[in-house]
């Protein structure tokens, strides 16, 4: 048991280090999702993604033109 203080403060420094990377994302995440789907409201980052999602969810409608 000659590393029991080693691996104590080791422990320390870890959840020390751990804890500061912890939080919420749900903003950084709202700033990245700009498109959203009219027909079902998901949220997508860009145009490129809606027009995958009109494919594959929404086969039968067409994706609407790019608003830039």
């Amino acid at each position: 048991m000659t590393r029991g203080k080693q691996k104590i403060e080791a422990q320390k420094r870890n959840a020390e280090k751990n804890q500061k990377g912890k939080g919420s994302q749900l903003e950084a995440r709202a700033v990245g999702l700009k498109v959203i789907c009219p027909i079902c409201k998901t949220q997508l980052a860009n145009q490129k993604q809606l027009v995958d999602h009109y494919g594959s969810k929404h086969p039968k409608e067409n994706p609407p033109a790019e608003s830039s």
